[in-house]
């Protein structure tokens, strides 16, 4: 790449590791400071469902406005929402003012991905373009690994997280100002696509693709009730704060670290085989977590485990999908692993919390486990039908 586009590069990935941060940071802050309010566990996992609701409220118009204003445009909007709401936050302390600050941080956060994650890929040259995704989903976890350390800042002042983290992606967003606009190339039809296209154009690629979304779903699902539900139950079975963020940050770790690794061993091996043995393996990794929560260390060592082995699923699944899916509609599948991840992300804190409020007796770990080895089962029965149908239907 030249200069232009290193500094364009820089910039994005810049952003996107700082919007994994306050999203890492948010989730665990929230929920601690509502436990500490006494606000209960199901209320507390619909809040933080605000953030994937957002999303999914987003996600069916993001592509004829990205292929209509530009790159540019959408993620300046998307930044600007997400620190608007940050900064809102100590305005006024209520269970419905922070479910809709969290609805307008998942709007802003899903419109500056879906364009930062497109243009990367578009001005990547084919030989980097592997190594460019690779780096941008670092950021976004090394972001989101720092994010719940900030959850600490609690203990000094409520209001100080939610400050120091709009000044920081206000910082960051500065530099977007340094870009020039592009306007994503494509075919006049799906350029001026309505809402009717769309939805038959999404149809069409879960006819394809369909089992593919399922461990973005899975991440999604995990992701969110570790990281909103997870802290209640800490609490509730008496770790201290600082001892939660810490797990929570050894999952990030372990999944950074091995990431590039295991996209590695699937470019290698095949992306199903891989699947297969991170979900049934990251399934045992917190199904043991259930008999280790009340030691420090060994719990420690099964998030990060769990974290190594599972941190790459939502990768993963976009690139099975790739696999899966017909040139002409892998920016939709694109869009709908992240709508699978949205919807996974919406069901962890309502399912999370609804499981610690209804079965105190039973581990948390119980309910992660179990929709790991499901999903593991799912692409273990179906996966050579799926990929049956795609070889039957491009060869008429």
């Amino acid at each position: 790449m030249n200069k232009t586009l290193r500094t364009r590069f820089w910039i994005l990935v810049s952003l996107v590791a700082i919007s994994g941060f306050s999203q890492g940071m948010l989730l665990p802050l929230i929920a601690i400071i509502f436990e500490k309010d006494g606000v209960s566990s199901t209320l507390n996992g619909l809040n933080a469902a605000g953030l994937y609701i957002g999303i999914l409220l987003a996600s069916p118009f993001m592509e004829p406005l990205l292929r209509k204003h530009g790159y540019k445009p959408i993620i300046m909007w998307g930044g600007a929402l997400v620190i608007l709401s940050l900064f809102l936050f100590p305005l006024w302390k209520s269970v419905t003012f922070w479910f809709l600050l969290r609805l307008a941080i998942g709007i802003g956060d899903h419109a500056l991905h879906f364009a930062t994650q497109t243009w990367i890929t578009a001005f990547s040259p084919v030989d980097k373009r592997g190594r460019n995704i690779s780096l941008y989903g670092l950021s976004f976890g090394i972001g989101f690994a720092v994010g719940p350390l900030m959850a600490n800042l609690v203990n000094v002042s409520e209001t100080l997280p939610f400050i120091f983290s709009a000044f920081i992606c206000l910082v960051t967003w500065v530099f977007l100002f340094l870009l020039k606009n592009e306007i994503p190339t494509g075919d006049e039809e799906v350029s001026t696509m309505s809402f009717t296209a769309t939805m038959k154009r999404f149809s069409k690629a879960i006819k394809y693709g369909w089992i593919a979304f399922l461990p973005p779903l899975g991440y999604g699902f995990l992701e969110s009730s570790l990281n909103g539900i997870f802290p209640i139950y800490g609490l509730r079975i008496g770790l201290n704060v600082e001892f939660i963020s810490l797990l929570l940050t050894s999952f990030a770790v372990g999944g950074i670290i091995f990431q590039l690794p295991l996209g590695m061993l699937s470019d290698k091996h095949g992306r199903k085989f891989v699947l297969h043995w991170v979900l049934f393996l990251g399934s045992g990794a917190f199904l043991l977590a259930t008999l280790l929560e009340a030691t420090t260390i060994p719990l420690l060592a099964c998030l990060f485990i769990g974290g190594m082995l599972l941190g790459s699923t939502f990768s993963l699944g976009i690139s099975y999908m790739t696999d899966l899916m017909p040139s002409s509609l892998l920016p939709t599948g694109n869009l709908l692993c992240g709508i699978a991840f949205s919807v996974g992300s919406l069901a962890g804190p309502y399912l999370g919390g609804t499981f610690i409020g209804l079965f105190e007796g039973l581990s948390f770990f119980v309910i992660i486990s179990s929709v790991l080895f499901l999903i593991f089962l799912c692409i273990f029965l179906f996966s050579t039908s799926v990929q049956t149908y795609k070889e039957t239907t491009l060869s008429k």
